[in-house]
C-alpha cells in the first residue's frame, strides 16, 4: 500500500499557440503518478480577449502511458468539467466539459489539443515550463 505514490512527481507547462495573440492557451499543473498510469490536476484556460472564455479554471484527471516507440514516449488524456456561463444575454450557466490529449517525450515536450464549450484547439504545441526543463535534463 505504502508503494501508490511510488515515482510521482509534478509536471507543469502550456498547450497552445503561446505568443500568437488571442489563442487560447492551456496551463497545466499535474501531479503524475507512473505505476499507476495516473495524472491529476489543474488546468487554467486563459485567453487575451474579454468574456467569460477568458479565464477558466478546470479540475483534471486523466492517464498517461508509454509509447515505447519514436520521438514521443508518452501520450496523456485530461478531462474535467467546469462552470460555464450562458453567454450575454442570457442568465445562467452549465457544467462543461473539458478534454484534453497530448503526445510528449520525456521532458514533457510535443504536440496536442484541448476542447472546452464552443473551441476545440487542435495540432498546438504542448512545453514544459522552464523549471520542468531543468529537473528533467
Amino acid at each position: 500500500m505504502e508503494n501508490l505514490l511510488e515515482g510521482a512527481y509534478l509536471a507543469e507547462g502550456t498547450i497552445g499557440n503561446v505568443g500568437m495573440p488571442g489563442a487560447p492557451i492551456a496551463t497545466f499543473s499535474l501531479v503524475v503518478v507512473p505505476s499507476q498510469h495516473t495524472v491529476s490536476g489543474t488546468v487554467v484556460i486563459t485567453q487575451a480577449v474579454n468574456g467569460p472564455d477568458s479565464h477558466i479554471v478546470v479540475s483534471v484527471k486523466g492517464k498517461i502511458y508509454a509509447t515505447g516507440f519514436g520521438q514521443f514516449t508518452q501520450v496523456v488524456s485530461l478531462h474535467g468539467q467546469y462552470v460555464q456561463s450562458f453567454p450575454p444575454p442570457a442568465l445562467g450557466a452549465f457544467l462543461a466539459d473539458f478534454d484534453a490529449h497530448f503526445a510528449i517525450d520525456n521532458a514533457w515536450n510535443g504536440t496536442g489539443g484541448f476542447s472546452y464549450f464552443n473551441h476545440q484547439i487542435e495540432n498546438v504545441p504542448v512545453a514544459a515550463a522552464k523549471k520542468l526543463q531543468e529537473e528533467l535534463a
